[in-house]
């Protein structure tokens, strides 16, 4: 004979609910300690301060401003002179010295080597120069610039110039050949 419990027997289920919370609670954890682990790296720039709209701006003095070239030959040229290879860092000491609120300009030929330029701002570093910016300059229409009509590379550098939004000439024909 089989005894019945007067108990009713419930079936064991397993609660979603709860179990969506942990997960949701354990995706937050993860995601707050993934983000402290991240190490933001930057460079510290000296960014101006800002000026009261009272005081008058001062106006540039054209001594505290000097542009410096490196031409394809590695010649260094301060605003246009041509200054000999030992004698740049004499020179550059003297102007650090002479003014210390001097901003300087480096560009270089599209020719020059890497190895001068970087050359060239070491000695810029060495002298105690601090406020240094590097000039780009893009020439349009240059002859001889990539990508230019009338360049030297470009279609039709032969022949006529390439109007622009046309296409470029069909190549010649290839020589007949010879009996």
């Amino acid at each position: 004979m089989e005894v019945t419990s007067p108990v009713p027997k419930k079936r064991a289920r397993i609660e979603i609910i709860p179990l969506i919370d942990i997960m949701f609670f354990l995706l937050a954890s993860f995601m707050m300690v993934s983000l402290s682990q991240v190490h933001m790296k930057g460079i510290r720039v000296n960014l101006p301060a800002m000026v009261a709209p009272t005081q008058p701006l001062p106006t540039p003095d054209p001594r505290d401003r000097l542009s410096l070239f490196v031409d394809p030959d590695g010649l260094v040229h301060f605003d246009k002179e041509v200054v000999a290879d030992g004698d740049v860092m004499p020179r550059l000491v003297a102007v650090a010295k002479g003014n210390p609120n001097l901003k300087l300009f480096i560009s270089a030929d599209r020719e020059a080597l890497h190895g001068d330029v970087m050359k060239l701002l070491d000695r810029v570093r060495s002298a105690g120069i601090e406020k240094v910016a590097y000039e780009i300059k893009i020439k349009h229409g240059a002859p001889g610039a990539p990508g230019v009509p009338g360049a030297a590379s470009a279609p039709g550098a032969a022949g006529a110039p390439v109007a622009p939004g046309s296409a470029p000439p069909p190549p010649p024909p290839p020589p007949a050949p010879t009996p």
